[in-house]
């Protein structure tokens, strides 16, 4: 790919969250502030909603490495579970044993007397849910009951709930009243500014290896913080194929051309006014240019062919 063209150790923008590209930019500052604050309180329920792509996946990564030792840490990247399925999830994430052929009390009296030993131990307990929003109406109220267990001083389990903008609708409906009544701390998550763009894509560049803050000019930065509307998921996918462009065509430069084009062929991005014949073009230069890189590579000298 272009790894070798750029000079880069791996790729830049890839979508796979990735905690060494974290970059502490105002918003997922404050909300990393906020969860950390509000785990020290000790409070039942905490929320942090965002649009697709603005970051969620990786801040709960983030708060899931830098999560204090005072804590025990569950984790659920996939709550779309049963109540029952709910439990048996925390029962194996907090290392308990004995789960088969017992009842759903007997399954709870575990939990309780797990969270306990942990209290005992000077150790708060914290379930973590990525994808909030796919959870049950039914295993919300489950999630709202473990949240009754606590001591006199404080509660025994706090639960911190990643999610779209639809887990905000769904707690918002009667039916989760007393649930969205123990959301004592919450954060929404927005979208890049045009100068943490900016700082953004450069910062991960130079993760990846590469340090020339010339690769972009300003209106290629200009024109991705158009097309994304800031979300960082969105200038991940454009600068990828901007930067595989660039190296079709043996450049080593971005410019408003290469957005656009990268913008044209990317879902859910209305690019308006792209010439289609131009992006055929410039991908049959790369995909031209890639091959001959590779006959040259692997074709034998004139010698060796004649022996």
């Amino acid at each position: 790919m272009y790894l070798y063209h750029f000079g880069l150790r791996e790729l830049p923008f890839s979508l796979t969250p990735n905690t060494s590209f974290y970059l502490p930019l105002q918003s997922h500052s404050e909300a990393m502030q906020v969860l950390l604050t509000a785990l020290k309180t000790g409070e039942g329920f905490i929320k942090v909603t965002g649009e697709v792509g603005t970051g969620k996946t990786l801040l709960c990564r983030k708060l899931l490495n830098e999560i204090p030792d005072a804590f025990e840490v569950a984790y659920i990247p996939n709550p779309a579970l049963s109540p029952e399925e709910m439990r048996y999830a925390l029962a194996s994430e907090l290392g308990i044993k004995g789960l088969t052929r017992i009842n759903q009390q007997q399954l709870s009296q575990k939990i309780q007397l797990k969270l306990l030993e942990f209290n005992q131990q000077g150790k708060g307990v914290v379930l973590i849910i990525d994808e909030a929003q796919t959870i049950p109406w039914e295993t919300f109220e489950a999630l709202r009951l473990f949240t009754n267990l606590e001591t006199e001083s404080r509660k025994l389990i706090q639960v911190v709930l990643f999610g779209q903008p639809e887990l905000d609708k769904m707690l918002s409906s009667h039916r989760l009243r007393q649930l969205r009544q123990r959301i004592t701390f919450s954060y929404q998550l927005r979208g890049l500014s045009k100068e943490e763009l900016k700082e953004y894509v450069l910062h991960r560049m130079s993760v990846a290896g590469y340090n020339d803050p010339g690769l972009f000019d300003n209106a290629s930065l200009s024109a991705l913080h158009k097309y994304s509307k800031g979300i960082p998921r969105l200038v991940n996918v454009m600068c990828h194929k901007a930067l595989m462009l660039v190296y079709g065509e043996g450049q080593t430069a971005i410019h408003k051309k290469h957005i656009a084009l990268a913008a044209s062929d990317t879902d859910s991005i209305e690019a308006v006014g792209i010439n289609i014949k131009a992006i055929v073009a410039a991908l049959l230069l790369m995909a031209l240019t890639i091959a001959i890189t590779l006959v040259v590579v692997d074709m034998p000298t004139v010698k060796e062919w004649i022996q």
